[in-house]
């Protein structure tokens, strides 16, 4: 078990690392071309790639799909309780708590854990995720309209043409799909890159307050996601897959979201860096515990 583990999670923190340190050292780092590549054309590739060449049976993926919908927006309704109850800023708060990184840790992990059938199943959930983020931040935080927003997030079109390849049950030109399989490969080590670099660059402002909303983040998610693999009797790679995307820290996109539009980025900053870093912490224990569940 400890080997298979280290070849699950020391891959992740090693690309992490080296991105923190990059960071670290001061070295050029040109994270908004970094990120302009991944969300412009390394994602929308692999979620291409990923549903072109899908081995599941179709009724799964759909069922992750929807159970991946359903825990969005559960986890999010549960924010927004939480936030009230507590009496922060739903607009500066919300995507924090209930918002995951189903994207930089999420796929390499799926795929690390679970393999190609994994990355497929987590590719459900980073598709449903980034839409609910790329509509719901903006519009809650500065009033964008969602469907401008959505029309322009490329990862949409990507899941548009995977989901016609898939239901036609057609193929690409194999120069294509070679190319766009190439151009997909790229997405998860500059992922994890950007990660660990954008992580050098985060310091959190009132410590208590990230460490306890990062901790809610994590537990909240966890939780959800168990409730609704139960509730869509999700059993083997697809209830692990969902619940380690579930249980996901705090997106980095939540706090470049908040730069944006000025809500509160120095705390969002500390929920993204103390989330991650204990989820870090316990991610042996939860690896194993879903490797144990998936059978």
């Amino acid at each position: 078990m400890l080997q298979q583990l280290a070849g699950i999670l020391l891959p992740v923190f090693t690309l992490v690392g080296v991105g923190y340190g990059w960071r670290r050292l001061a070295i050029p780092f040109d994270r908004e071309f970094v990120t302009r590549v991944i969300m412009n054309i390394a994602g929308p590739c692999l979620i291409v790639d990923s549903l072109s060449s899908l081995s599941l049976p179709l009724d799964l993926f759909m069922t992750m799909v929807a159970a991946s919908i359903a825990m969005f927006a559960v986890t999010i309704a549960a924010a927004f309780v939480l936030l009230k109850a507590l009496k922060l800023s739903i607009r500066s708060y919300l995507p924090a708590l209930g918002i995951g990184n189903t994207g930089n840790l999420g796929l390499p992990l799926s795929l690390f854990a679970f393999g190609d059938e994994g990355l497929a199943l987590a590719v459900a959930v980073y598709v449903m995720n980034s839409v609910g983020q790329f509509t719901l931040t903006p519009m809650l935080q500065s009033g964008s309209p969602a469907l401008k927003t959505l029309a322009t997030t490329p990862v949409v079109y990507g899941a548009l043409i995977g989901a016609v390849l898939l239901g036609a049950d057609a193929a690409l030109p194999e120069w294509l799909a070679t190319t766009v399989g190439l151009l997909g490969d790229l997405m998860i080590p500059l992922m994890l890159l950007a990660l660990g670099n954008t992580l050098g660059g985060l310091h959190a402002r009132r410590m208590p307050l990230a460490v306890g909303l990062g901790t809610i983040r994590l537990a909240l998610g966890f939780g959800v996601a168990l409730g609704v693999a139960e509730i869509f009797g999700l059993d083997g790679a697809a209830r692990s897959v969902l619940v380690l995307q579930g249980a996901m820290p705090a997106a980095v996109f939540n706090y470049l979201f908040a730069a944006r539009y000025g809500r509160d980025p120095e705390d969002i900053a500390g929920i993204v860096l103390a989330s991650t870093v204990i989820a870090a912490l316990i991610m042996p224990f939860l690896v194993s515990y879903l490797l144990w569940l998936a059978g």
